[in-house]
C-alpha cells in the first residue's frame, strides 16, 4: 500500500446535490415512473394482485429499506454507502463481497435501459433493427449516456429532476381522461389460472427495490445527514404515487380481458385506447426519456460506489481517480468506464433473464445489509445517527422481518440457472477479494490509505486507521449544528 490518501484525489465538484435533485436520483434508482409495471398485471392475472402489491409491499418492503438507508446514510455520509455499513458490522471481507455482488446487480439492471429505450421506439412504429444494427445502437446509447455521467453528478441530478417531470407528465393527462371510463369493479379482477408467481414477484420486487443504491452518493450530497432522510421519504411518496395512480387509471378504464396484453411497453397502448395517438406518442417519448434517467441514476450509484470502495482502500486507487487530463468535472472516470463496459457486455441478455439474475444478487446483498443494520444497533447503540428510526432494537428487528421474507420468497422462486450463476458471481467476488488483498500486500498496484476524513456537516476531522477501517467509520464526532452549508 502506498502512502497516498483519499484526500489526494481531485476535489469533488463545488456544486453538490441538494434535496430535490437527490429525490429525483432516488426516484430513478428505484422507479423512473410506471414503465415496467405492466408485466405485473399479466403475471398477476388481472388488476387486483398488482394493486394490492403496490399498496402493501411499499409498506412491508420499500419503507423498511428506505428507513434503514436514511438512518445509516446519515450515520455514514460516504460514497461507499452500504459497503461502509457492512464493513463496520462484519469487516472488510463481507463488505467487499456485498459491494461486488451489488455492483454486479446494478450493472445488470443498467443493461436493461438501452434495450428498453429501443423497445419503446419500436412500439412507436420504428422498424425492427437487425441484430448488428441493434448492437451498434445499444453501444451508441450507452456511450452517449455515459458521457453525461462523466460531465458531473450535479448535472446528472438536475437532468434527473427535469426527466422526472417530463416522464410523469403524460400520466396526469392519462388519469384525467380515464376518470369517466373507470369502473371500480375492474380493479377486483383476477384470473387464478393466469397467475405466474415467479414473474409476479420478480416484477414487483424489481419495481420496488434499490432504495439503498443512493447511499453511494452520500459523499456528494450537501449536508448529507440532514438532506438524505428528507430526500428518501420524499422519494417514497413519489414512487408509490407514480405506480398506483397510472395503474388504477389504466386497469379501471380497460376491460379485464386485456390483462394478458399487459406486457412491457403496454402503457403506450393504454394511452392510445384512452386518449388517442397523441397520448400514445407522448407516453412513448416519456418512456424513452425515463430509461435515460434510470440509466444515469444507476450508473452514478455504481460508479460512486467503486469510488467509495477505493477511498476505503478496498480496491485499487485508479477507481477513485478523476483522470484530470480527461475530466475536470469531478467524476470517477475509470469507475464510470468500468460500469459502462459491464452494461454493454450484459445488454445482450433477455429482459426476464436480467431481472431474475439481478433480483437474486440484490437479494443476497440486502440480507447482509439488514443484518448489518441490526448488528450496529446492538454493537454500537451510541453511534451518532442524525436520523434514527424511532423504534428500539426489538422494533428494528420486527421491521426487518417482512422484507427478509420477501427476499426469501423471490430467491426460492428463482430458476436453477439463476442460482448457479449467482453462486458463480459470489465465488468470483471471494476470489477477487483475496486477489486484491494479495496485490495490496505485494504493492503491485497503488491503493489509497484512508487518511483524515473531514465531515462537512459537523466540521470535525477523524483519523481513520488504515488497518481497521471500521474503527474510523464508527468513531464518534462532536455535533456542530451551527456550521454553515457546504457550497
Amino acid at each position: 500500500m502506498t502512502g497516498a490518501t483519499a484526500d489526494e484525489r481531485a476535489p469533488s465538484p463545488a456544486r453538490r446535490l441538494t434535496v430535490l435533485p437527490l429525490v429525483a436520483l432516488i426516484f430513478y434508482d428505484v422507479s423512473g415512473g410506471p414503465f415496467g409495471i405492466e408485466d405485473s398485471v399479466r403475471a398477476g392475472g388481472g388488476a387486483l394482485l398488482p394493486i394490492l402489491g403496490f399498496l402493501i409491499l411499499p409498506v412491508l418492503w420499500s419503507l423498511p429499506e428506505a428507513l434503514v438507508t436514511a438512518e445509516l446514510a446519515s450515520a455514514f455520509p460516504t460514497n461507499a454507502g452500504y459497503v461502509a455499513w457492512v464493513s463496520a458490522a462484519f469487516g472488510p471481507a463481507a463488505a467487499f463481497l456485498v459491494g461486488f455482488t451489488k455492483w454486479a446487480s446494478g450493472t445488470l439492471d443498467n443493461a436493461l435501459y438501452p434495450v428498453l429505450f429501443l423497445d419503446y421506439l419500436r412500439s412507436g412504429g420504428l422498424a425492427p433493427l437487425s441484430p448488428p444494427l441493434r448492437s451498434l445502437a445499444v453501444v451508441a446509447l450507452t456511450a452517449a449516456l455515459t458521457y453525461l455521467n462523466y460531465r458531473g453528478l450535479h448535472l446528472v441530478g438536475l437532468s434527473a429532476l427535469a426527466l422526472t417531470a417530463f416522464s410523469l407528465s403524460p400520466f396526469v393527462a392519462l388519469t384525467a381522461l380515464a376518470v369517466p371510463k373507470i369502473r371500480p369493479s375492474r380493479w377486483l379482477a383476477v384470473d387464478a389460472r393466469a397467475v405466474d408467481p415467479r414473474g409476479f414477484f420478480n416484477s414487483m420486487f424489481w419495481n420496488l427495490n434499490y432504495w439503498d443504491k443512493a447511499s453511494t452518493l452520500a459523499g456528494e450530497v450537501e449536508e448529507p445527514r440532514r438532506t438524505f432522510p428528507k430526500a428518501v421519504f420524499g422519494a417514497v411518496a413519489l414512487v408509490v404515487g407514480a405506480y398506483l395512480v397510472p395503474l388504477l387509471a389504466g386497469t379501471g378504464a380497460l376491460p379485464p380481458e386485456s390483462a394478458a396484453e399487459w406486457t412491457d411497453g403496454f402503457f403506450s397502448e393504454v394511452g392510445q385506447r384512452i386518449g388517442g395517438p397523441w397520448l400514445r406518442v407522448w407516453i412513448q417519448a416519456a418512456a424513452a426519456m425515463s430509461n435515460m434517467g434510470l440509466f444515469e441514476a444507476e450508473m452514478s450509484s455504481d460508479s460512486f460506489q467503486l469510488l467509495g470502495m477505493a477511498e476505503m482502500g478496498m480496491i485499487p486507487a485508479i477507481f477513485a481517480q478523476m483522470l484530470i487530463i480527461l475530466s475536470t468535472h469531478g467524476t470517477p472516470t475509470f469507475s464510470i468506464l468500468c460500469s459502462a463496459t459491464g452494461v454493454v457486455v450484459l445488454s445482450f441478455m433477455s429482459f426476464q433473464e436480467i431481472i431474475e439474475f439481478l433480483n437474486f444478487l440484490y437479494g443476497l446483498g440486502m440480507l447482509v445489509v439488514f443484518a448489518a443494520f441490526l448488528k450496529l444497533r446492538v454493537k454500537d447503540p451510541d453511534l451518532p445517527r442524525p436520523y434514527r428510526i424511532p423504534v428500539g432494537t426489538a422494533g428494528a428487528a420486527v421491521m426487518c422481518v417482512p422484507p427478509v421474507a420477501l427476499i426469501t420468497i423471490v430467491m426460492c422462486l428463482a430458476s436453477a440457472r439463476t442460482v448457479v450463476v449467482s453462486a458463480a458471481v459470489a465465488v468470483a467476488g471471494v476470489a477477487f477479494y483475496y486477489g486484491v488483498e494479495h496485490a495490496k500486500r505485494r504493492e503491485w498496484v497503488e491503493f489509497l490509505a484512508p487518511g483524515p476524513r473531514t465531515d462537512s456537516l459537523q466540521g470535525s476531522t477523524e483519523a481513520v486507521d488504515v488497518e481497521d477501517v471500521r474503527a474510523g467509520l464508527l468513531a464518534e464526532e462532536p455535533a456542530d449544528e451551527d456550521l454553515s452549508k457546504v457550497e
